[in-house]
């Protein structure tokens, strides 16, 4: 080894599905929600399998992202459909009263 450069040390290899579980939950959040539940459930499942074993992989900053991301989707979604469902039975309120 020579003098002046730090010691080799290992990385693990990232986990197959951080990457993915990322970019699902960015495209949930700017793009369709209805990817966030799959990058929520990819995420979580990803992160479990990191912090099982941690020596393994690496990457766990990026499935947790699309945790969180799913996890924020998913919310949007459902503020979404609720709002959506509000919003059409006061259409159909106003629409049956002026009959």
């Amino acid at each position: 080894m020579s003098p002046g450069y730090p010691p080799p040390y290992y990385v693990p290899p990232k986990h197959p599905q951080a990457t993915t579980a990322m970019v699902l939950g960015i495209l949930s959040v700017a793009v369709c929600g209805l990817l966030a539940p799959i990058a929520w459930s990819i995420g979580g499942k990803a992160v479990k399998e990191i912090d099982a074993n941690p020596g393994a992989y690496s990457g766990r900053g990026e499935a947790n992202a699309g945790k969180i991301l799913g996890i924020v989707g998913s919310c949007l979604l459902i503020v979404g459909l609720v709002a959506l469902i509000g919003l059409l039975s006061l259409g159909l309120a106003v629409d049956s009263s002026s009959s």
